[in-house]
């Protein structure tokens, strides 16, 4: 298979950190090239630098056997190289076919844009990948993984030699992700370089051919996938030995937690019109309670309309007994619910911010007198998040949006566990970091539990989701199916639930 797109001796400084350091990396044609390694190993630098967003400080960039330096992603995408991001990187208010066809919409005879064939063309190409919506409906109405789906459809339609996928199943349900697979497949079969960046190992194993490991921005193994047993391939990504790494299991979870025999939370009968029927959630301090289900299940409504970010039609939300204001997040913070929300770059985090001003936000209230803030106070409480979370920064003052996922998720983490929270809800708090920060966090969230606090996990990680939870709420189309508690929490038991047709009473 003829080479494509390569780097030769790559590297590439910020202030104070080394991204990537002499690394050689090659993507051929008519191959599904696996790029893995822990968050900050260097992953993301390299897609900007084959892409056009950075430019690299030394090292050679050849694409079509000729040397090349893309100034801008356009210039790029121009050549031929098309990228899907984690975070959809679409326009919400413009129509599914605008975002299909932006920049290259087709056009009539007096240069006005072809709507008619603008939605045919749009709706044929969703049709392709088993996709049927109104492509005239406004990107925002769609569900995060229906987007995720136009973001693939848009890069496939363009006429690209190279297609590099970051993290593209981290917002699809099963039945997408098979049909990412098959798209994977044909862009291989038709000679196409697919460059595939996930954590998710099972994956790399089903659609990838090559796997390339970064370590600390430096390259610490290539070659064939199939010669690599998942052990050791986890063993490059952490610098660890192979038996260690067998040791310590799928996750970080103890599972031996000693909740207390009274609720510190008691949502009851949440209702919220096409989204939640009757909801109800009790937690214990101490306890780790586990929501289940597919995408579009209502677990993330669930969390939002006990945390204030929705208002529910009907429905009670009490803290140790004491109604609170329903719709309205700062009462539910002002009781001690805190929410880390699933999508970090659009609900969570300031990436202008500095990692300091990140974590001080919530607590600037009462880090405040007369309008003054207590600067010591929150060096304070910056410096202990920031060591207690092992927090990954040039310092304080390093912008959050420089950081690495996991170090980014950290950061909200610290954010809230900063308002001495009695309730944590988590949704997703792993989706997108790898396997070492993931470790991190589960650990994290087994002595948070320990220390007494009430979690709410919400996990599309079936390991993550059973191993960590003491308890299990299982919910399909807003309605609590089942509940799974002690030994009943188990891979079968929850994939049942799931699976279960009708309403709890049929």
């Amino acid at each position: 298979m003829p080479d494509v797109l390569s780097v030769a001796s790559l590297t590439k400084t910020f202030p104070g950190v080394r991204a990537l350091d002499a690394v050689d990396f090659t993507a051929r044609s008519g191959e599904v090239h696996a790029l893995i390694g822990e968050n900050g190993a260097g992953k993301s630098t390299l897609i900007k630098v084959l892409t056009g967003v950075y430019a690299p400080d030394t090292g050679n960039l050849t694409f079509n056997n000729r040397q090349v330096a893309f100034a801008t992603p356009l210039e790029a995408q121009h050549a031929g190289i098309s990228t899907i991001y984690q975070e959809v990187n679409l326009v919400p208010l413009m129509s599914v076919a605008r975002n299909l066809f932006l920049g290259r919409e087709p056009r009539g005879r007096l240069g006005l844009i072809d709507f008619r064939r603008m939605h045919r063309e749009a709706n044929e190409a969703l049709r392709r990948l088993g996709i049927t919506v109104d492509v005239r409906r406004p990107l925002r109405e769609l569900g995060v993984g229906t987007q995720q789906m136009v973001a693939l459809a848009r890069a496939v339609s363009v006429d690209a030699q190279v297609v590099i996928m970051d993290e593209p199943t981290s917002s699809l349900e099963p039945r997408e992700v098979q049909t990412l697979f098959g798209v994977i497949r044909m862009l291989r079969d038709r000679g196409i370089a697919v460059i595939y960046v996930s954590h998710r190992l099972e994956e790399l194993y089903e659609v990838c051919d090559t796997v390339t490991v970064l370590r600390d921005g430096k390259l610490v193994h290539t070659g064939p996938i199939a010669k690599l047993d998942r052990l050791h391939l986890v063993s490059l990504m952490l610098g660890r030995e192979v038996g260690e790494v067998r040791e310590e299991g799928a996750t970080k979870f103890s599972g031996d937690h000693a909740p207390d025999t009274r609720p510190i939370l008691q949502a009851d009968n949440l209702t919220m019109r096409h989204h939640l029927h009757d909801v109800s959630v009790e937690i214990r301090p101490g306890e780790v309670v586990g929501l289940g289900g597919l995408l579009g299940s209502g677990r993330s409504e669930t969390a939002k309309a006990i945390a204030g970010a929705l208002a529910p039609d009907s429905g009670r939300v009490a803290i140790a007994g004491e109604t609170i204001r329903t719709g309205s997040p700062p009462a539910a913070i002002r009781a001690g619910i805190s929410l880390l929300p699933e999508d970090r770059k659009a609900e969570g985090i300031v990436p202008g911010l500095s990692v300091r001003e990140n974590i001080a936000l919530a607590a600037l209230p009462r880090l405040s007198r007369f309008g003054l803030v207590d600067e010591s106070a929150i060096d304070a409480i910056v410096d202990t998040f920031m060591k207690r979370l092992r927090i990954k920064a040039s310092g304080p003052h390093q912008k959050v949006g420089e950081l690495s996922g996991g170090n980014q998720q950290k950061v909200l983490l610290a954010r809230w566990l900063a308002m001495n929270p009695k309730v944590l809800l988590l949704d997703e708090p792993t989706r997108g970091i790898d396997i070492g920060a993931k470790a991190e966090v589960q650990k994290l969230i087994d002595e948070l539990a320990n220390d007494g606090l009430a979690v709410l996990l919400i996990s599309s990680d079936m390991e993550e989701l059973i191993e960590g939870s003491d308890r299990v709420i299982v919910l399909k189309d807003g309605t609590v199916i089942e509940e799974l508690t002690g030994p009943q929490v188990t891979e079968d038991a929850l994939m049942r639930a799931i699976a279960t047709t009708g309403s709890p009473s049929d």
